[in-house]
């Protein structure tokens, strides 16, 4: 317990340092809170930067993922060697960019103890001084807590300015800072409060209870707004082996159902903190859900510039190999217009062989008969063998043990 403790404050009390810095330069926890947001989301600028390219990368390799998936449908461990050598070559793991997008949540946690007790974090007040403020607050007025002390830090802290007095003679040590306590007023809205989904009733149907409510449900849909652009610009970057945009492996791509899911997820979840836990941690998550939108438009761009300069490669890479499969067409239809017949000469070595010792065969004869009959010699005419098959060019194409009249009474 003691080494969880010490390792939660290697994060609250710098962060609740910060915040208390903020509110003490702007005066209002609103503007403080958003000031927050910005500086912890561009801090974690080189974080979002690698899951994003994590995320693209793992985008591009969907048409060469579902090519290995129908290519060993049937035989689950091929599939698993063949993805982990293809991630390997590309230089990531099977959970690329998601472990990294989940760092914004472990910055959450800690932001959420220092939102719920901001007397210790933001005030810097001990914790012991806190817990005796509290107790004299609720001797002073019980009607100020209810049964829930989850958020008795938040109600002190709005109004331990009302009983500096009595707490300053009770407790001698404690700060003036303290004892100034906190404004929780932004636009009209206690934001130290916990939305309700009761608002509409004649009692509470102002704006200070409209705007509570409002505020979980703006954010919600700055997640979804951020989740459904995500998607959008993550598939543009999948292309198929040619360099051109695949929409048809984008819409199918089990990334794609990933982040459909992710979509409604994120959102529901933020919409279900934003009722359980005070409004100031939905402003966070509102200010971080569009200043993350921005980013991601941003590293987009700068990424998309690498992966396009690769897919203008492979495009004419494509456009040269198509060019050449055209030219081999062409000449092909060119053969196929001049002998339409589809009649080859004979290549075979042999036969060509076979042809010129008969070509010269004959001229020898021919050459001998002429000088035969120049010296006034009989030249005997050899008569040809017929060949068995009945055709000269192919003596053996029935075999050589052929007999046509084997079955012949």
């Amino acid at each position: 317990m003691f080494l969880a403790f010490k390792l939660s404050d290697l994060i609250t009390v710098p962060f609740g340092w910060v915040l208390g810095q903020l509110y003490n330069l702007t005066g209002n926890y609103g503007i403080s809170l958003i000031l927050f947001s910005f500086i912890v989301y561009m801090a974690l600028l080189p974080v979002t930067a690698k899951s994003k390219q994590g995320t693209m990368k793992m985008s591009r390799l969907q048409p060469r993922i579902q090519d290995i998936q129908k290519r060993y449908a049937s035989d689950p461990n091929k599939q698993n060697e063949a993805m982990q050598k293809l991630y390997e070559e590309e230089g990531l793991s099977m959970y690329s960019g998601c472990l990294w997008s989940f760092v914004p949540l472990f910055v959450l946690l800690p932001l959420f103890t220092i939102i719920r007790n901001p007397m210790i974090y933001i005030l810097g007040e001990s914790e012991e001084i806190v817990n005796q403020i509290i107790e004299i607050i609720k001797g002073l007025d019980p009607s100020l807590f209810g049964s829930n002390n989850y958020y008795d830090q938040v109600t002190a802290a709005s109004v331990v300015a009302k009983y500096a007095a009595e707490i300053k003679e009770a407790i001698p040590a404690v700060g003036e800072a303290t004892l100034a306590g906190i404004n929780f007023e932004f636009l009209g809205i206690n934001i130290g409060a916990v939305p309700s989904f009761t608002f509409w009733s004649w009692e509470k149907f102002d704006w200070a209870h409209i705007g509570l409510f409002l505020i979980p449900v703006l954010s919600a849909g700055a997640q979804f707004i951020q989740s459904q652009l995500m998607m959008k610009l993550n598939n543009s970057v999948i292309t198929n082996e040619k360099g051109v945009q695949d929409e048809e492996t984008a819409n199918n791509s089990q990334a794609a159902q990933t982040s459909k899911t992710m979509m409604w997820m994120m959102p529901i979840m933020s919409l279900w903190i934003g009722f359980t836990a005070s409004a100031a941690l939905s402003i966070y998550w509102f200010v971080g859900g569009i200043v993350r939108t921005i980013q991601d438009v941003i590293l987009t761009k700068h990424y998309r510039k690498i992966y396009d300069a690769e897919d203008a490669v492979r495009l004419q890479r494509a456009m040269e190999e198509e060019a050449i499969e055209a030219e081999k067409e062409r000449i092909r239809a060119e053969r196929r217009a001049a002998n339409p017949e589809g009649i080859t000469a004979n290549t075979s070595k042999k036969k060509l062989a076979k042809a010129e010792r008969e070509k010269d065969a004959a001229a020898k004869a021919a050459a001998a008969r002429e000088y035969a009959l120049k010296k006034g010699l009989t030249v005997e005419e050899t008569e040809e063998k017929e060949v068995l098959s009945g055709i000269p060019e192919r003596p053996f194409c029935k075999g050589r043990a052929y007999d046509p009249n084997r079955y012949q009474r």
